[in-house]
């Protein structure tokens, strides 16, 4: 089966997929914004992106800062696509993508700056709501949140104390949810979220210990 290529301009970069991957939306800009003015005043160190797509949101905060980004996302040809727009972007020499399930894509020891989280979060029972968009880019499980749980858990680890998460959602009630488990670990605090078209970012920071 042939797939068409496909591109669009988002934040002044050409961005380019197929129908295997989830069309990139102008409005998640705001995620690569935000994580631009958290990068001003954060510790050195590189960014980490889970669950990136065709991989335009952590290209976006690649190309206007100096940081080199790791850009996971455990399907090929998302990580494909992520790697031409890395070349297309001119930031290549700065990004690693990473082909690799959530729980393995960060080695001991690694640590980030910044960590971005782009998971699907449309519940099981509503993805026929959008069926020009993958199932496997949307289905976030029973409540849309089984992605969003893994990624918070997965950033833990690998992000330094007083760094921030910022996570993609759905709606408000989803990030009380996400919101109300993180701080319940101990390891989080909530710091904020902003509201777009269609979603929300959610900012979670790292808590010492």
């Amino acid at each position: 089966m042939t797939h068409e290529r496909r591109s669009t301009r988002i934040g002044g970069l050409l961005v380019e997929y197929d129908d295997r991957v989830l069309e990139p939306r102008p409005w998640t800009e705001l995620q690569a914004a935000w994580a631009v003015e958290l990068l001003d005043d954060a510790p050195p160190g590189p960014v980490l992106e889970l669950c990136t797509g065709a991989g335009h949101i952590g290209l976006l905060v690649a190309a206007r800062t100096e940081r080199h980004l790791v850009a996971v996302d455990a399907d090929p040809t998302a990580c494909g696509f992520a790697r031409l727009n890395a070349e297309g972007a001119g930031v290549e020499h700065r990004v690693e993508v990473r082909e690799s399930p959530l729980q393995s894509a960060v080695a001991p020891g690694e640590r980030f700056a910044l960590v971005l989280a782009d998971p699907p979060w449309v519940p099981s029972a509503d993805v026929g709501r959008f069926p020009e968009d993958p199932l496997t880019a949307i289905d976030g499980g029973p409540a849309g949140l089984d992605l969003a749980h893994a990624c918070v858990e997965a950033a833990a680890p690998c992000l330094e104390p007083g760094g921030d998460l910022l996570l993609q959602l759905g709606d408000a009630e989803q990030a009380d949810l996400v919101t109300e488990r993180a701080e319940a670990s101990g390891a989080w605090a909530a710091a904020g979220r902003r509201t777009a078209a269609r979603g929300l970012v959610l900012r979670l920071t790292r808590q010492p210990g």
